[in-house]
């Protein structure tokens, strides 16, 4: 397979994964929500939460650059179940508590104002992003090998339903740092993440797309069940984590959750998933160009392109090419009895 590790890589760090200073600008944003967030419940007087955590692609560091500024962040807020107590002592529903949260949140300075969605409240920015607030109550359910009673949390959804983001946050950067000998403590280093950060990139490389795939979250469940590592060649790695999702999808559509037991992020049939493995198979014949003997730089480029739908890969200099300029400027030449090398300017040295 021709050898485009570098273009690869250089393309997964300058055009996929989120530079420092845009994380930065969203843990920004994501801190003055938190703050008018407390703010708000403690002037309604409304229960004090006893945690604020960031989860999903942010906190598992698989964000990636959006061309049209759609970022999602995910800020969950969590209760005690016990002080989720409505006006007549009894439980609050969670459309009651989303409700709560959204009432909290209301900004004059918003020119849309945060709404009630089906699993969290969203609050909107006029950069283009938007920041989800789930909300969660922590409970007391039984161990069912030790009979002990253990911490667990619910997500105020449609209903009160078992959920736990921060576990999964935990699931994935262990993931990287047991499959992959690169990774980094942080989880936002190795072969792994970056195989993630390039499958969500291909998911959402056409605009058309965007509805009709399946969600990060599936996607990054697809990547733990199918990546494997193959040292300093990303390239090779992530057509073949593209084979292996497809092998796996055909024999099997169904993508159980990784820290519920017996839950699914997608049942079987699911139209999106359908979608995406079509996708990956369309794109991984542009890439068979690859495996020719005599397949060039150009040509090369022109498949990874396809394959992103970019024009980026096309703009890399041929290794190669300046090789061979390297070897001719570099090369001794005898000169008067004299062994000399050519500059740059076809001088002698």
């Amino acid at each position: 397979m021709k050898n485009c590790d570098a273009q690869v890589l250089k393309y997964q760090r300058d055009m996929v994964k989120l530079s420092d200073d845009e994380r930065m600008d969203i843990k920004d944003k994501a801190d003055t929500n938190r703050e008018r967030l407390k703010g708000g419940l403690a002037a309604d007087n409304k229960p004090a939460p006893i945690g604020l955590h960031t989860q999903g692609s942010y906190s598992m560091k698989t964000m990636i650059q959006e061309e049209d500024g759609d970022y999602d962040i995910d800020d969950g807020v969590y209760f005690k179940k016990e002080d989720l107590v409505g006006p007549n002592g009894g439980e609050m529903s969670a459309l009651a508590v989303r409700k709560m949260i959204c009432d909290a949140l209301q900004d004059k300075r918003f020119k849309t104002a945060p709404e009630v969605r089906k699993n969290c409240v969203r609050v909107y920015y006029d950069q283009g992003f938007h920041v989800d607030v789930p909300s969660y109550r922590k409970i007391e359910i039984k161990d069912p090998i030790s009979g002990e009673m253990k911490p667990a949390w619910e997500l105020a959804g449609s209903d009160w339903k078992r959920s736990d983001a921060r576990s999964v946050t935990k699931w994935f950067k262990t993931a990287n740092s047991t499959r992959c000998s690169d990774a980094s403590a942080g989880g936002d280093r190795g072969q792994f993440v970056r195989m993630t950060r390039l499958m969500k990139k291909f998911a959402k490389s056409r605009i058309s797309w965007k509805s009709k795939t399946t969600s990060g979250f599936a996607i990054s469940r697809l990547v733990e069940e199918s990546y494997l590592e193959i040292k300093g060649r990303n390239d090779e790695a992530f057509r073949e984590l593209m084979r292996q999702i497809c092998d796996r999808l055909e024999y099997n559509d169904e993508i159980g959750h990784p820290t519920l037991t017996g839950e699914n992020i997608v049942s079987s049939g699911n139209p999106k998933v359908a979608f995406f493995k079509d996708c990956l198979e369309e794109n991984l014949v542009h890439l068979e160009v690859l495996d020719h003997p005599d397949c060039t730089h150009e040509q090369a480029m022109k498949a990874w392109d396809k394959v992103f739908n970019s024009d980026w890969f096309r703009s890399q200099p041929d290794p190669d090419a300046e090789k061979k300029i390297d070897a001719r400027t570099t090369a001794p030449v005898i000169k008067g009895g004299e062994t000399r090398y050519a500059t740059d300017d076809g001088r002698f040295a």
